[in-house]
């Protein structure tokens, strides 16, 4: 059995407003809030080219990137 990927657990503070959307927006591709926000950062960091030469963890194994 391959060993769990250590993750980092950290407090985020969002306005009303905006926990509001990712909460839509999370429930609309069937993701928890925590996988929406897992998705949001690491989808900027591939677009933004910060990713050269690490490996970023998928939270949807079934998306087609």
């Amino acid at each position: 059995m391959a060993k769990a990927e250590a993750s980092k657990s950290f407090l985020l503070r969002l306005d009303r407003a905006t926990m509001e959307m990712v909460e839509a927006w999370a429930a609309q591709e069937f993701r928890s809030v925590n996988g929406q926000i897992q998705w949001i950062i690491a989808d900027a960091l591939r677009r933004h080219g910060r990713t050269k030469g690490r490996r970023i963890a998928k939270s949807d194994p079934e998306e087609g990137e």
